[in-house]
C-alpha cells in the first residue's frame, strides 16, 4: 500500500466488500495507522469476523454507525475525532448499500424510499458528518496533490447506475430501485466533486464489479478478494483526473 493514506474510514464493514477492504488494508506492509470500520451494531453476531480482526490489530477501530441516521453519523464522527487526536481523516469510503429485487411492476414507494435512504441519503449524511475531518486532512497535506494521501471521498456505486449503459443489463437484472438510487449517488458524487474541490477533497464514484456477495449473488464474475484487490490498486492511483467521475475496479472510466 503506497497511496499514503494514514487514516481511513469504511462504512458497511460487517461483510462483503467492506470486510474484505479492511482485511486487505490491514495486510499491507504499510497499512494505515488507523482504519475505522463501521457497522450498524458492533455487538451483533454478524460483526464477529470484524471484531476478531480488531482484537488482533491495534490500528483497527470498530465504530457504530447507522448511515441513514443523522445523529448516528454525527456521533460516529465524534468518536473517530477522539481517536485521531487532532489529526484529520484522509479517506472516507461510503460502501454501505442495499439492493431489493424490484421491477417496474413491483417497485412501490416503500421500496424506493428504503433503498434511497441507504444508498443516497446515507452517503450524504456520512459525508457531511465527516467533512470537517476531511477538510482538516486536506489542510494538513496542503502541498500534496489530490488523492488518498491528501483527502478523498469515495462513494461505492455501480455500472447499473449508468444511464448510458443501462441497455446492456436492464433486461437481465432490472433491480429498479437499486439502479435509480445509484444513478442518484453518481449525481451526488459529481456535485460533491464541485462543492469540495476548493477544500482539496477529491470525490469519486467507484464500481467494484459484479461481485460474489450477498448483493451480487453466486453467479457474479468476481470474487470479493479479486474485486477488493482491484479497488485497492485504484485507490493507490487516484488523482485530480478522477475527481467527479465514475470508475471501475480496474480504473476504467464508466460514462454517466
Amino acid at each position: 500500500m503506497a497511496w499514503g493514506a494514514r487514516t481511513v474510514l469504511i462504512t458497511g464493514c460487517n461483510r462483503g466488500i467492506g470486510l474484505e477492504l479492511v482485511r486487505q488494508l490491514l495486510a499491507k506492509p504499510s497499512a494505515p495507522q488507523k482504519i475505522f470500520a463501521t457497522c450498524r451494531n458492533p455487538d451483533s453476531p454478524q460483526c464477529q469476523a470484524l471484531n476478531e480482526l480488531a482484537s488482533k490489530h491495534c490500528n483497527l477501530v470498530v465504530i457504530k454507525l447507522e448511515v441513514t441516521d443523522d445523529k448516528s453519523a454525527k456521533e460516529a464522527a465524534e468518536a473517530v475525532e477522539k481517536h485521531l487526536n487532532g489529526a484529520g481523516l484522509n479517506v472516507l469510503i461510503n460502501n454501505a448499500g442495499i439492493m431489493h429485487p424490484s421491477t417496474l411492476e413491483t417497485a412501490d414507494a416503500k421500496d424506493m424510499l428504503d433503498v434511497y435512504a441507504t444508498n443516497v441519503v446515507g452517503p450524504l449524511l456520512v459525508a457531511k458528518a465527516f467533512l470537517p475531518l476531511l477538510k482538516k486532512s486536506a489542510k494538513e497535506n496542503a502541498g500534496a496533490s489530490m488523492g488518498c494521501g491528501k483527502a478523498a471521498l469515495v462513494n461505492v456505486s455501480t455500472l447499473l447506475g449508468s444511464v448510458e449503459k443501462n441497455h446492456l443489463s436492464f433486461g437481465f437484472v432490472p433491480v429498479l430501485s437499486y439502479r435509480c438510487s445509484k444513478a442518484a449517488l453518481n449525481m451526488l458524487t459529481n456535485c460533491q466533486s464541485y462543492g469540495y474541490k476548493a477544500d482539496g477533497i477529491m470525490c469519486t464514484a467507484l464500481h467494484p464489479g459484479w461481485v460474489k456477495t450477498d448483493l451480487g449473488g453466486s453467479e457474479a464474475d468476481l470474487t470479493v478478494e479479486q474485486s477488493v484487490e482491484g479497488i485497492v490498486n485504484v485507490l493507490n492511483g487516484l488523482n485530480e483526473s478522477h475527481n467527479g467521475i465514475l470508475i471501475d475496479w480496474n480504473g476504467k472510466t464508466i460514462p454517466w
